[in-house]
């Protein structure tokens, strides 16, 4: 068996790290922070906390990235815990809630920002949230190189936008705004820990991503060091960005209008440089498209790859006779997304619902660490995981946590996960016997 070329360094991974967390959530979610938690204190306290939990998952995946080097991430973590079923489950979801409702959920942050530049009424917002969809399926069905440049634009201009927000926060704002505070939203248990609770989910939205370095262990250079580096370090990057941006936005703004902020990062610095909110805008809308079209790019792959292997309809395998695109899966994964989008109607609700199904399938995964430790003992572990077993314990028990209180707080959108995952283990059941009778 061929394998991988080890040329990846302990700076190339936390890389990885770093811009797999970084993306369009931070310029979005503190608004929703704010609004649950009130007070800048608890604001900093749940972006902290998000680092802690971001930490304790990237050290986990780490050592599940060394035992399944092999290209599926958490797919092949599943199935290797729990049996074919689940690395489906996980197909499934990635199709029905975490891919495409990450679509629908960027395409409405990319409309505020373009909103604070070219005004777009309310009723407006999404059918242009629905038309940014479709131009991006369709460049990626006819000209997939569109994807790749947009990456390379969008990732230097999403770290210019927060350098951006970063200096003009701290340099220009005023510390005044920190001790003013604002009425939290009331929530269905009315208690504290269920604010907390809603306010990580914008949170751990924008803490997404960590998991990406831990994939490409069979490709780093001593990987039993360089992984478990890259993973602290990208973390603690992470962490450190975030609480700066958001110090930079109570510096900016106070509590209150955070809080009702849309386009946030832009009403921001507009306070300070009337001009610059427009240029903050148009810098973030690109990234986010940029950040939507990868989303595209990538994940109708795995669809195209489960219809290739007959857990799906053969029709989704199909390849675009002239520019050689899985485009059944892509059409297929837009169209649901259109309907989250119409469904859902606001980022906020898209993200808790996607950000619910997500986190369960992290949980499930980082118990398979613990799992392996009895079940898998012969398997090479390049990687260990650090301070195990506090370590995988912290982060499952919050993920659980995290888990629980939003089915409280939120039933709709988590019942709706649920209710995919039911029709998802249908759809399951159908595919496997029809690969039986065939």
């Amino acid at each position: 068996m061929q394998k991988l070329r080890r040329d990846l360094s302990l700076y190339g991974l936390t890389m990885v790290a770093v811009g797999s967390c970084i993306g369009s959530g931070i310029f979005l979610t503190p608004s929703q922070v704010a609004a649950h938690l009130g007070t800048p204190g608890l604001i900093l306290s749940a972006w902290a906390l998000g680092g802690l939990i971001a930490l304790t998952g990237a050290l986990t995946f780490a050592e599940l990235g060394g035992m399944y080097p092999q290209a599926g991430g958490v797919y092949v973590y599943l199935k290797e815990a729990y049996g074919p079923v689940a690395g489906f489950m996980y197909g499934w979801a990635y199709l029905t809630v975490i891919n495409s409702g990450s679509l629908a959920a960027l395409s409405l942050a990319f409309t505020y920002y373009v909103s604070f530049v070219i005004p777009v009424s309310a009723a407006m917002q999404t059918p242009f949230a629905v038309a940014t969809i479709v131009t991006i399926t369709l460049m990626n069905i006819f000209r997939v190189k569109f994807s790749e440049y947009f990456s390379n634009v969008f990732t230097g201009l999403k770290l210019i936008g927060i350098a951006a927000v970063v200096l003009i926060g701290l340099f220009l704002g005023s510390h005044v705004n920190l001790t003013e505070s604002v009425a939290p939203i009331t929530t269905t248990s009315g208690s504290l820990a269920g604010a907390f609770g809603l306010a990580m989910v914008g949170v751990l939205w924008s803490y997404g991503g960590w998991q990406h370095a831990s994939y490409l262990s069979g490709e780093a250079r001593d990987a039993g060091r360089a992984i478990p580096r890259a993973m602290v370090l990208g973390a603690l990057i992470v962490t450190v960005v975030y609480l700066l941006v958001n110090l930079s936005y109570m510096f900016l703004l106070p509590a209150a209008e955070i809080a009702q902020a849309r386009s946030l990062a832009a009403d921001a610095v507009q306070t300070v440089i009337p001009w610059g909110g427009s240029l903050v805008a148009i810098i973030i809308a690109i990234s986010t498209l940029g950040t939507a079209l990868i989303y595209m790019f990538s994940a109708p792959r795995i669809y195209f790859a489960m219809a290739d292997d007959g857990l799906f309809f053969k029709k989704i395998a199909t390849v675009h006779p002239r520019y050689r695109t899985p485009v059944n899966a892509v059409l297929l994964q837009s169209f649901w997304a259109i309907i989250l989008l119409l469904l859902w109607g606001t980022f906020e609700e898209v993200i808790t619902y996607v950000t619910f199904t997500d986190w369960i399938f992290f949980m499930l995964a980082a118990c398979a660490v613990i799992l392996f430790r009895y079940k898998r003992e012969d398997v090479v572990r390049p990687v260990r995981t650090f301070g195990y077993p506090l370590t995988p314990l912290i982060f499952i028990t919050t993920s659980f946590l995290f888990v629980i209180n939003t089915l409280i707080e939120k039933p709709i959108q988590a019942g709706a996960g649920l209710a995919l995952m039911l029709i998802g283990l249908l759809v399951y059941r159908y595919f496997t016997r029809a690969s039986r009778t065939a």
